[in-house]
């Protein structure tokens, strides 16, 4: 779903990417600005936890890079249901 929007603005800029321009565009009102500092807290707040558990070995190495990778590759929205999906059944048999 992402990479559709970054489509549609090379397809609207001319096929021409312009780094300067995604950004001006992407702040150009208070409500993104809103939405791109909460999405900014909520995946480095992810990232940190993901390293958190590698480091008290909650992870394997392999586990952390997939969600690394699909954090910084696709985004949170992939990186924290992978994470939910490989932990259900752990989460659940503590309780």
């Amino acid at each position: 779903m992402p990479y559709y929007n970054i489509y549609k603005f090379i397809e609207a800029n001319n096929w021409e990417w312009s780094t300067a321009l995604f950004f001006e565009q992407i702040n150009l009102n208070y409500g993104m600005k809103i939405l791109n500092a909460d999405l900014t807290v909520a995946a480095t707040t992810f990232l940190i936890f993901i390293i958190y558990k590698l480091k008290v070995k909650y992870i394997s190495l392999k586990q952390f890079l997939k969600y690394f990778i699909s954090l910084f590759i696709v985004g949170f929205s992939l990186a924290l249901p992978l994470y939910l999906y490989d932990n259900y059944n752990r989460d659940e048999s503590n309780a």
